[in-house]
């Protein structure tokens, strides 16, 4: 086919899209408390999470999209998924730089990213697969994968950008910084991993099997992974992490509530779902044109 078929989205959505560009950033972590979110260790290390997944994650994506480049019939698409590629290489060098801050501070985390790196280069790895169907079906789910996944991240973006009451809790400003210019990221992006899904594949029982995987695995390594910050944060005796203390933070705001992320679901589900609907483009520009970590630390 020729490299200028058109690619088709809902109307409306041309408006939102920006070119993608990989930022320079910039953040120093000496002065960011063990407990960044100060009296609360569960949602400080809630959102520490994302320091342990994202970084094995986000190399994942780079990794299968360089597999799928050539699978891209669509100029324009291409160019989103190369910008793509960069902000989530940035992304992951970003929270990888965050570890060696949290060993300092007593909590080292090789046990729990030794489990993830796992996950992603070998669970999820290039399998030794014949050339044909079977290495084109594996390809195409972990693309499918990563649009459900996106869906999380754009959900969680703005969520982030959003989340005043961080800000009113006296949250460390660098930690929010790179929460938020790494959310603003997300959500500007946030239509790539689907648009591309859809050019390649598009199938509704794919979105729907995968959907399932991405969030059963998202709940369950994020569950694992806040339990054994509070397990093994020095400063805690009798460390948990609980449904209950998550579902209570998120009504108080300082963690995404439970029922926005159960409404999540059928929006996903949705066979008129785009990822266009989710946040809004002018704020994430307006937080990444402000934001001191994606101006070189200003």
């Amino acid at each position: 086919m020729s490299n200028s078929e058109p690619h088709t989205q809902p109307r409306g959505v041309a408006s939102e899209r920006i070119p993608l560009k990989a930022r320079n950033v910039a953040f120093e972590w000496s002065d960011t408390p063990l407990h960044w979110v100060p009296g609360d260790p569960f949602t400080t290390h809630t959102i520490n999470v994302l320091h342990l997944l994202l970084p094995a994650g986000e190399r994942w994506f780079v990794h299968v999209y360089k597999q799928v480049l050539p699978y891209i019939r669509d100029d324009r698409l291409r160019q989103d998924v190369i910008g793509f590629m960069g902000q989530e290489a940035v992304h992951s060098q970003a929270h990888d730089a965050v570890l060696p801050h949290l060993r300092e501070q007593g909590l080292d985390p090789t046990p729990y990213t030794a489990q993830v790196d796992w996950l992603f280069e070998k669970l999820l790895g290039d399998r030794t697969l014949p050339p044909g169907r079977a290495r084109h079906w594996w390809l195409m789910e972990r693309v499918a994968l990563i649009a459900a996944i996106e869906h999380y991240t754009a959900f969680l973006g703005n969520w982030v950008l959003n989340a005043e009451e961080l800000d009113r809790r006296g949250a460390d400003p660098m930690m929010l910084d790179l929460l938020r210019w790494h959310g603003a990221e997300e959500v500007e992006h946030r239509s790539v991993a689907f648009e591309l899904f859809t050019h390649v594949d598009g199938g509704y029982r794919r979105r729907v099997r995968t959907w399932a995987t991405a969030f059963s695995a998202l709940v369950f390594l994020w569950q694992r992974g806040a339990r054994f910050f509070m397990e093994n944060d020095p400063t805690l005796v009798h460390g948990k992490a609980t449904f209950r203390a998550f579902h209570r933070a998120g009504r108080e705001g300082v963690l995404p509530s439970t029922q926005a992320m159960l409404r999540s679901i059928p929006r996903y589900l949705s066979r008129a779902y785009h990822p266009s609907h989710e946040g809004s483009t002018a704020q994430a520009a307006a937080y990444l044109a402000a934001s001191p970590g994606a101006n070189g630390g200003r």
